[in-house]
């Protein structure tokens, strides 16, 4: 099997598991989606903890590397803080579908060891940018930098998943203002 094909699997399986979770994940519709056997999903990924792994430390590493290139393009760090909540709110926009690994998360405990430890590194990347943006634009100091950027991770996350519960963009961006209103988010 390429890795066409593969990248293929990993696109698809993206696309899923934003809509259904990890739950959702299945190898023949995932194949009836690619084109290909339902077999074949079998020569890169031998399991669906494999795929759910692997599609997950790929939405992270993507993730990580959209925050540095936020980084990098933008030069004033409160901007960056601010301009955070639109990462998530890409996928609402995105046919109603969830950060993947918010979505598993609320899955945690029906997850295989290697799919959890892919999901909690997903939280560790935004919760470690955050706490360093938090610092660099002095908007509180660094022993409470972790403890703040968590609260803002959570909070964004939650409003992407109260926005999909109402199919309405409109609430998460109205949950952001008041986020930035009631002084969590940089203003």
């Amino acid at each position: 099997m390429s890795t066409n094909a593969k990248e293929a699997i990993l696109a698809a399986a993206r696309r899923t598991a934003q809509a259904h979770g990890y739950g959702g994940l299945n190898f023949r519709e995932l194949a009836a989606e690619v084109g290909i056997k339902a077999a074949s999903i079998y020569h890169h990924f031998p399991s669906k903890a494999d795929l759910g792994a692997a599609v997950a430390r790929r939405y992270w590493e993507d993730t990580a590397t959209g925050l540095e290139a936020l980084s990098a393009e933008t030069p004033d760090p409160a901007r960056r803080i601010r301009q955070y909540p639109g990462i998530f709110r890409t996928s609402l926009e995105n046919n109603n579908r969830m950060c993947l690994c918010s979505f598993m998360a609320a899955e945690y405990d029906d997850l295989p060891e290697p799919v959890q430890k892919e999901v909690q590194a997903f939280t560790d990347v935004n919760v470690a940018w955050l706490s360093k943006e938090l610092v660099a634009s002095a908007v509180v100091s660094a022993e409470d930098s972790q403890s703040r950027a968590s609260a803002i991770f959570a909070a964004v996350a939650g409003a992407q998943l109260i926005a999909r519960s109402r199919s309405n963009v409109a609430v998460y961006d109205g949950l952001i203002d008041s986020y930035r209103a009631a002084g969590l988010l940089p203003a």
